[in-house]
């Protein structure tokens, strides 16, 4: 990949090749992540992209640096940030701030703008997901599991909120009971569910480590 400051052509805009690079890369580092589901969106194929890097088109894989995903992540959000200088208190720009940073895994970025949305809009429960979700990917297993505690009280049948729950409470607190009543609750309020094979296998796993005292922490990895 060439180099930073060539994310962008004169104007500032992006190219439709520039836009689909950013876009892979951002799928493979949602892999990477986990399975760990939007506010509103649905759980990631935990075994899509596992062997493909991000690639430029037509140039095969290429390796990108932090520095490059900041300079592409901060490119992308430019015109919503524009935006919010004559909107500073709009929360849905500042959520979609939150998401493009999000999205580059620049965790505490999104926080900060996640933040910012739900002082307006306290009861957005897609919002207060994806806050938590960031949370636990800046290590605070309790803060997460805080934020979709709101979520769900705002609405108690928040589907992404009651599988992010589970994943947390079994990685980060090794709360089996905890989180099984998160993921059959899921199952129970939402019969339909997309991706209700992926939180069966969930259950089935956890489930071989029934044994484990809560508070310990996983180290097992979810296959």
């Amino acid at each position: 990949m060439a180099n930073s400051h060539s994310s962008t052509n004169s104007n500032g805009a992006w190219t439709s090749s520039q836009a689909y690079i950013f876009a892979i890369i951002c799928l493979v580092i949602g892999v990477a992540v986990g399975y760990f589901v939007r506010g509103s969106g649905s759980a990631v194929d935990p075994h899509a992209g596992h062997n493909h890097g991000p690639e430029t088109a037509g140039t095969g894989s290429t390796q990108v640096t932090p520095e490059q995903l900041r300079h592409m992540a901060d490119t992308q959000a430019k015109p919503v940030l524009e935006q919010l200088k004559n909107a500073p208190n709009d929360p849905t720009l500042l959520a979609q701030a939150g998401n493009i940073y999000y999205d580059a895994q620049i965790f505490q970025q999104a926080v900060e703008y996640y933040k910012k949305s739900l002082a307006i809009k306290p009861n957005d429960s897609n919002v207060r997901t994806d806050l938590g979700t960031a949370i636990w990917h800046l290590g605070d297993a309790d803060g997460a599991i805080a934020e979709f505690n709101k979520a769900l009280q705002s609405e108690p049948d928040k589907a992404p909120a009651l599988f992010n729950m589970g994943l947390v409470k079994w990685q980060g607190k090794m709360d089996i009971p905890g989180a099984i009543a998160d993921w059959e609750k899921l199952l129970k309020v939402h019969p339909e569910y997309q991706d209700r094979s992926q939180v069966e296998q969930l259950l089935a796993q956890v489930k071989q480590h029934a044994n484990i005292a809560p508070g310990t922490k996983s180290t097992k990895p979810i296959q």
